[in-house]
């Protein structure tokens, strides 16, 4: 079997994304012709814009009203303790905490009006992975693919030999209700867990290598028989899954005896200083890393730490202490990412996303915190061709609802997939061949593309 990342985690399938990797390209009993032909639909890919997405999901639900869409003017229960500050954008404030996203503001958008009606984390986080709404989802189980998940299976890396779905660290499965694997599809489009915090001195990237009993001989003997399907299938011009087949077996063996994944996971060769630019904590040197996978070819890096009132962005209890350790980071990986991705001529080929499963109650409660709440919550967007320098939507006075322009998590959804090219209106089958919408509803949000 090959070993190529290590440790991994079971899917509801039986098998992991690294499982997956051990016999993809071994032999063609390692993928039947049904996950080759559902792998990419072609036809729902509207335009390969080679535009890749990085997400920073904001695990637990992040507070709109300390953050994006602070109320000043509300008694300080409403307000919280923060104070706004003002950013390159005119008219729009954001948290004291975050001057870089000050200092970028022209180049992301934020929209303020997302709401829907699960207050649960595990239902409310299945629909903005999912753009599925689901009841019970911790009992239930996950339903529907996640976004990254589709983006693989429909678009697929934007580099052959890496994978198109990565996620930033491998520790965030531990933690139920994060819902962002596959469902239904192949196993094969769960993500690749990244290895753990890459800020720490001990981070062990993915191992992409061969194990003791494969000899380069017998490596050699399958490239032959890669040979032997492309043969196949220059034979066989009526039936082109053959060719398809053979596409997938030399990706798969790319990934473990090529250099390109194995360098992109490699921080060791960004500068010092930049690395200090994003900060020595685990925001900023995700971000770093996930800048590095999505310059390699991968299409899709979802950053997702979860460490109890660090990253984890449930503040029931005491949010004035925990936003001052959490924010800063935030703030300083986001907006030194957005810079680094324009430097580099990569930010109209990069969609940078902000969201959480929902926003936090408008009022400060007697435990010093803000409980859940899916009236209202904010998420950013910037790069990806979208529209940056603009607020979309409103909220009333307390930040409890939607005063103009309601959205909901399709909405937001619908426009990541726009962004890299993938019709919202697509459909992927599921076990039983049934085709099956990658959204319930939405539509791509029209200011964003204006």
């Amino acid at each position: 079997m090959l070993d190529i990342v290590g440790r991994g985690v079971r899917l509801c399938d039986g098998v992991s994304r690294r499982g997956f990797l051990r016999i993809g390209f071994l032999g063609a009993a390692g993928l039947t012709l049904p996950d080759v032909l559902n792998a990419r639909q072609t036809n729902a890919v509207q335009d390969r814009r080679d535009t890749a997405v990085i997400l920073f999901y904001q695990a637990g639900g992040a507070s709109h009203i300390d953050m994006y869409d602070m109320k000043p003017a509300m008694p300080l229960e409403v307000r919280g303790p923060f104070s706004p500050v003002a950013t390159k954008l005119p008219g729009f404030d954001v948290c004291e905490l975050m001057p870089h996203h000050a200092r970028v503001a022209d180049q992301f958008a934020v929209i303020r009006s997302i709401k829907h009606n699960l207050a649960v984390h595990d239902d409310g986080t299945h629909w903005l992975q999912t753009g599925w709404p689901l009841l019970n989802a911790r009992q239930a189980g996950q339903r529907n693919p996640a976004q990254g998940s589709v983006i693989s299976a429909l678009a697929g890396p934007r580099t052959p030999g890496l994978p198109a779905y990565v996620a930033i660290p491998e520790d965030y499965r531990r933690h139920a209700g994060f819902y962002e694997g596959p469902a239904f599809l192949s196993s094969r489009h769960a993500a690749l867990d990244a290895g753990g915090d890459p800020s720490l001195g001990n981070y062990r990237p993915p191992e992409f290598k061969l194990p003791a009993d494969v000899v380069m001989s017998r490596l050699d003997d399958r490239r032959g028989l890669l040979r032997e399907f492309d043969q196949l299938a220059r034979r066989c011009e009526t039936e082109p899954q053959y060719q398809a087949l053979s596409d997938v077996q030399r990706e798969a063996l790319e990934l473990v005896s090529g250099s390109t994944a194995r360098n992109a996971f490699d921080l060791s060769q960004e500068p010092t200083e930049l690395r200090e630019r994003y900060g020595k904590h685990a925001y900023g040197q995700s971000a770093l890393l996930a800048r590095r996978l999505i310059e390699a070819g991968v299409t899709f890096v979802v950053i997702n730490l979860y460490e109890k009132d660090v990253d984890w962005w449930d503040d029931h209890y005491t949010i004035e202490k925990n936003l001052r350790k959490r924010l800063p980071a935030f703030d300083q990986a986001f907006g030194t990412l957005i810079d680094d991705l324009a430097d580099r001529g990569q930010l109209d080929r990069t969609l940078v996303a902000a969201f959480g499963e929902f926003g936090r109650t408008p009022r400060i409660d007697q435990h010093a915190g803000r409980g859940h709440w899916p009236g209202a919550m904010s998420a950013v967007l910037a790069g990806g061709g979208i529209r940056g320098g603009q607020v979309i939507g409103s909220t009333t006075s307390n930040g409890g609802e939607p005063k103009d322009r309601p959205l909901g998590p399709g909405d937001l959804l619908a426009s990541i997939y726009q962004a890299v090219g993938v019709d919202h209106q697509a459909t992927v089958r599921d076990r039983q061949q049934r085709p099956i919408p990658i959204l319930e509803s939405g539509q791509p949000i029209a200011e964003l593309f204006s």
